[in-house]
C-alpha cells in the first residue's frame, strides 16, 4: 500500500517560529510514515523544512511591518497584484500535483488573514477535489488577543465550512484555546490538543556559557541583544556570555553590536546546537516566543523573558505570564528595557533556588501524526 500523501502549508512573515514548528511536524509525519509535501512562502531558512519531506518554495513575502499589516517580496518591494496572484497559482499547482490525502494549514484561519488571496482558492479547490482530502489547521498555543470586530466570526465560519480538525499545538492544563479564542464552544468537536511541538532533549552541551542572550529568529530583538552586551560589563569578567541574535538581523546592527563588546562576550547570529547550549547555561535571556520555550522547558537554566509586544502583539505576554506564576520564568518589559535591568535580573537569577520541575506535554510532533494517521483511517 502506497504511503499517505500530506501537503502542508506554512507561511512565515518575520521571525522563523512558525517554519520551525512545522519543520518538526513535517518530520514527525514522515517518520510516521506519511509521504510529506511541504509549501513554504517566507524567506529560505537554513535547516528548515528538514530531511526526508519533499519542499515547494512560493516567491517569498514578509511583513512590510511590525504590525503584520502588509505583504513584501524578498526585496522589501510592497507584494503587488500580479506578484500575488502568481503565487496563488503555484500554491494551486502544487496542490494538484501532490494530490494529496490530507492538507495541512499552519495558523490559518485563526492567523495568517493576510494570505486569503491565495488559501481561500485552495479551500475551495479541496472542496471541489473528489474524493476530498481531509483539512487540518495547524495551530499555535496562544493567539493574538485584541482582533477586530468580526473576526473571531469570520473564523468560526471557515473552521465550520472547511475543517476536519483544529490541532492546538499546546498542554491544556497550561492554556486553553478557549483563554484566547473567545468563540471555542461553536467548534469544540473539532479541536484536539497536541501538546507542545518541542524538539527532543538535547545532547550535552559541547562548550559551556554561563548567561545566554537570545533574539530567536527574527528581524527584531537588537534592544534585548544591545542590553545584553551592556549588562555583561557590569557584571564579573567571570561570567562567559553568549549573544545570539538571529539571522535575520541587519548586517549593520551586528556589527554595531560587536564593538565594545567585553572580552567575555562571544556574539553570534546562529547557533545550530542552541538547545545544547541551554542545558549548560545558568541563565537564559530571550523573547517568548512558541519554540524557545519549548528549548527553555527541556532545559534547567533560569529564564529571564523579554515578551515582544510591537505593533500590539499579545501572544507572547500571555505564555511570559502563565510561566512566570509558575515559578518558570521572570518578566522584563520590552518597553523600556535598560542594561541595569537586565544586570539586576541576572544577578537575581544566578542567585535564586534550582527551578521548579516541568510537568507540560512537549510530545506535540509525536501527537499530531498520530492524530492524523486516525483520521484518516
Amino acid at each position: 500500500m502506497s504511503a499517505k500523501r500530506i501537503l502542508f502549508y506554512v507561511q512565515h512573515l518575520l521571525g522563523i517560529g512558525h517554519i520551525a514548528r512545522a519543520s518538526r511536524i513535517a518530520d514527525a509525519l514522515a517518520k510516521d510514515g506519511f509521504d510529506v509535501t511541504i509549501v513554504t512562502g517566507g524567506l529560505p531558512v537554513s535547516g528548515f523544512p528538514g530531511d526526508g519531506v519533499k519542499t515547494v518554495a512560493l516567491p517569498a513575502v514578509v511583513a512590510s511591518n511590525a504590525g503584520f499589516s502588509g505583504l513584501a517580496d524578498a526585496d522589501g518591494n510592497v507584494a503587488g497584484e500580479e506578484f500575488l496572484s502568481r503565487r496563488r497559482d503555484l500554491l494551486l499547482a502544487a496542490f494538484q500535483e501532490a494530490k494529496p490525502d490530507a492538507v495541512i494549514i499552519e495558523a490559518f484561519p485563526f492567523g495568517r488573514r493576510q494570505m486569503r488571496f491565495e488559501l481561500l482558492p485552495l479551500l475551495d479547490m479541496i472542496e471541489k477535489t473528489d474524493p476530498r482530502p481531509k483539512l487540518f489547521t495547524s495551530v499555535r498555543d496562544i493567539l493574538q488577543e485584541n482582533r477586530k470586530p468580526g473576526r473571531d466570526e469570520e473564523t468560526v465560519d471557515l473552521v465550520k465550512r472547511h475543517f476536519d480538525a483544529v490541532l492546538i499545538h499546546g498542554d491544556p492544563d497550561f492554556v486553553r484555546l478557549e483563554d484566547t479564542f473567545r468563540l471555542t464552544a461553536e467548534i469544540a468537536d473539532k479541536v484536539h490538543y497536541t501538546g507542545l511541538v518541542a524538539a527532543a532533549p538535547a545532547a550535552e552541551p559541547a562548550e559551556i556559557f554561563d548567561i545566554i542572550a537570545s533574539a530567536g529568529g527574527g528581524a527584531v530583538g537588537l534592544d534585548l541583544i544591545r542590553a545584553a552586551r551592556d549588562a555583561a560589563a557590569m557584571l564579573p569578567e567571570s561570567h562567559r556570555w553568549l549573544l545570539v541574535t538571529g539571522p535575520n538581523l541587519p548586517e549593520a546592527d551586528f556589527i554595531g553590536l560587536s564593538r565594545n563588546a567585553p572580552a567575555n562576550i562571544r556574539l553570534t547570529r546562529f547557533r545550530k546546537d542552541f538547545p545544547s547550549l541551554l542545558r549548560g547555561a545558568k541563565v537564559s535571556i530571550s523573547q517568548a516566543g512558541y519554540n524557545t520555550i519549548g528549548d527553555l522547558l527541556h532545559a534547567d537554566c533560569c529564564s529571564i523573558l523579554i515578551p515582544f509586544v510591537a505593533g500590539g502583539e499579545t501572544e507572547q505576554t500571555v505564555r511570559a505570564e502563565r510561566l512566570q506564576a509558575m515559578g518558570l520564568a521572570t518578566i522584563l518589559p520590552e518597553q523600556g528595557l535598560t542594561a541595569e535591568h537586565v544586570a539586576a535580573a541576572v544577578e537575581s537569577a544566578l542567585a535564586a533556588p534550582a527551578r521548579k520541575e516541568v510537568a507540560l506535554d512537549l510530545t506535540g510532533a509525536g501527537t499530531t501524526a498520530s492524530i492524523i494517521r486516525s483520521m484518516l483511517g
